[in-house]
């Protein structure tokens, strides 16, 4: 799909998240894990942008790097033009929210519904007694839940009924944009279905921008106008939802979509499926990451080459390297 905006509202540049290891509390930092390890990315005023990869790819780091829930190493973060640092955040929190792939675990089990979800009205001064009730009446609404829910506990809900609260309690500060992660993981197929065309209904409705971070490629490319694949804290693949899935150019896109569940048994398998172990985030090997997991022929002539994102067609982005891109051979 075509991006909904020419404007980015968000522009990630160079950034790096790296955690230091010790081995005591004490002792002097031995080595860095490279969680995120120079990502450039443009999120555009309402559009939906998928994360892909493997668990422990850096995907979620990404995330709360973005919303500045953990503090970047390098690079930046503009969000509508303006270095996140610099906006106070009182006010980033109420422009920019996050949905958790738990939201049982996201929510105090000793606060009811109205509770939970007017906890930010009422942080931030906007709302309160008789109002705040019918604000959050009014957001149940939207999500699919009735008012009646209010005065109810967390545990009373299923997963799929906590998930609508989450996103309700995103909603109330009317946020400009929302980081999804993995919102859909924990719930049942159909519960799956219902919280996506929830999720798109209300993107429309209130002019959203979304940042969805999954690992499961089918629900990417239902909700996503474009996708970006990651690799070992890097972006190797960036294009249109459907152009990322119909001419996948990197290998390691390839694999993720060739490993997705097929229904229909009769049809044959495709056996380009992922091998050998991821290597470590704190010491990555030389050249292409993922070359290297898979023990390719070309990977030693990956070493010390420009693996930056070059665009082969319009839009589409990918990790150049001898042994991960046919399109060098042509």
């Amino acid at each position: 799909m075509p991006k909904k905006s020419e404007k980015p509202l968000i522009e990630i540049k160079d950034l790096t998240k790296w955690f230091p290891v010790k081995e005591g509390m004490f002792s002097p930092v031995k080595s860095y894990v490279r969680a995120v390890d120079g990502v450039d990315l443009q999120v555009f005023k309402g559009e939906t942008l998928g994360i892909v990869g493997e668990s422990g790819c850096g995907k979620t780091t990404l995330g709360r790097v973005l919303l500045g829930l953990i503090p970047r190493t390098t690079g930046s973060i503009i969000f509508d033009g303006e270095d996140i640092r610099k906006i106070r955040k009182k006010d980033l929190r109420r422009r920019m929210q996050i949905v958790f792939q738990d939201p049982g675990g996201s929510m105090n089990p000793r606060m009811s519904v109205r509770s939970i979800v007017g906890e930010p009205l009422q942080v931030n001064g906007m709302s309160d007694g008789a109002k705040l009730t019918a604000i959050v009446g009014d957001l149940l609404n939207s999500v699919g839940l009735k008012k009646a829910h209010m005065t109810r506990f967390p545990h009373e809900f299923s997963g799929g009924q906590k998930q609508r609260i989450a996103l309700a309690r995103a909603l109330a500060l009317e946020p400009e944009f929302i980081l999804l992660d993995e919102p859909t993981s924990a719930l049942d197929v159909s519960i799956q279905a219902q919280v996506l065309n929830l999720l798109l209904d209300i993107q429309k409705k209130h002019d959203l921008t979304y940042v969805f971070i999954a690992h499961d490629l089918a629900v990417v490319r239902h909700i996503s106008d474009r996708v970006a694949v990651m690799y070992l804290g890097k972006v190797v693949e960036l294009a249109d939802a459907e152009e990322i899935y119909k001419n996948p150019v990197h290998a390691y896109t390839k694999a993720l979509i060739a490993a997705i569940p097929v229904p229909d048994p009769t049809i044959p398998r495709n056996e380009n499926l992922l091998e050998g172990d991821v290597p470590s985030s704190i010491n990555p090997p030389k050249g292409c990451a993922f070359g290297h997991r898979v023990s390719h022929p070309n990977w030693e002539k990956s070493i010390g080459i420009d693996l930056s994102l070059h665009e082969i067609s319009p839009g589409h982005y990918v990790q150049m390297c001898p042994c991960c891109t046919d399109i060098l051979d042509k």
